[in-house]
């Protein structure tokens, strides 16, 4: 070794030579522990996700700090209608009866599925709680049975419309829980096309809410519930039904333009109203309670008298 070192240094340029050739070969790809690690297959570079800049909503904020009066209802809430805010909940996921709120959910099936002008011919009818006073052989508009169902809250306009459905009623109310998911509620399950107690037939506050919501961008729906009264005929003009709405708030409470009360010994006094003032929409809703026109107005007072709507930028996501 000794001796191949000492001609090494008499001979410099073999020597460098050598040195780059060691270099050379250090950098070629050669088998070591790591040659037969399975890394799996190849995968993309992963990257950060692009932030989602959300546009600026006009939200209630309650600036007074008042709290909402007191109800008796067993459930409540005030939602406003541009962002679903909520502005005030009582319990507002507890699943009640709804009674005849349900026809909100009746009448937005019946503007999906029949045209206005359809008639519909009275095979039978059965006269149970509030009723339009159908008759045996009558034959009537899809229009005016809506005008019953919304302004009367009439339950054989209900069972009609149900069971004239493609399907039949059973396949009425398919759809109305259809519906439902359509609209991504989870706490609604109805068995009825008009609010009679049932098992399984339920909803909660918060749900109701946001059906009426849905509802009152339907222009036929929107007027047929913010009608105080009406007359209307059969097809030939034979027949006519007074109808007269169950809402004592319309026409009192200013900007108040709907939307449905119900009511059953089970399931108490239940009211869902709609309100607008100075573009600021709110949907109320007061289930189980034993004055629903008396704590509608006054959470409606409530919540415009201490609210004011201010722009809110949601967090980045």
């Amino acid at each position: 070794m000794k001796a191949f070192l000492d001609w090494l240094k008499a001979n410099p340029k073999i020597k460098l030579n050598l040195i780059l050739a060691a270099i050379i070969l250090g950098l070629l790809p050669g088998r070591n522990q790591f040659y037969d690690l399975d890394l799996g297959e190849a995968r993309p570079l992963t990257r950060a996700l692009p932030q989602v800049y959300l546009p600026p909503t006009d939200s209630p904020v309650n600036v007074t700090g008042v709290k909402a009066p007191w109800v008796s209802a067993r459930s409540a809430v005030i939602i406003d209608v541009n962002d679903k805010t909520i502005l005030y909940a009582k319990s507002p996921d507890l699943k009640l009866l709804p009674a005849s709120t349900t026809k909100i959910m009746t009448a937005l099936v019946v503007l999906d599925s029949y045209s206005l002008d359809q008639i519909i011919m009275i095979d039978s009818v059965h006269q149970t709680g509030q009723v339009m006073k159908l008759r045996p052989g009558e034959r009537i508009s899809v229009e005016n049975l809506l005008y019953g169902l919304l302004v009367q809250s009439a339950n054989d306009a209900a069972t009609i419309l149900a069971q004239n459905f493609p399907g039949g009623e059973d396949a009425f109310i398919e759809a109305m829980n259809q519906k439902v998911a359509e609209l991504g509620l989870t706490n609604t399950n109805f068995t009825n096309a008009s609010g009679l107690d049932a098992y399984g037939h339920y909803t909660t506050a918060h749900d109701l809410a946001l059906i009426a919501a849905a509802a009152m961008t339907n222009e036929t729906f929107r007027k047929i519930v913010g009608t105080l009264g009406i007359t209307v005929s059969d097809a030939d003009n034979t027949l006519v039904h007074d109808l007269t709405t169950i809402n004592e708030l319309l026409g009192v409470v200013s900007g108040l333009s709907g939307v449905k009360t119900g009511w059953t010994k089970a399931a108490g006094e239940c009211f869902v109203a709609y309100v607008a003032r100075d573009g600021r929409e709110l949907v109320t809703v007061v289930l189980g309670s034993e004055d629903r026109f008396g704590e509608t107005a006054a959470l409606i007072n409530w919540a415009y008298s201490n609210h004011h709507w201010q722009v809110v930028v949601p967090a980045t996501r």
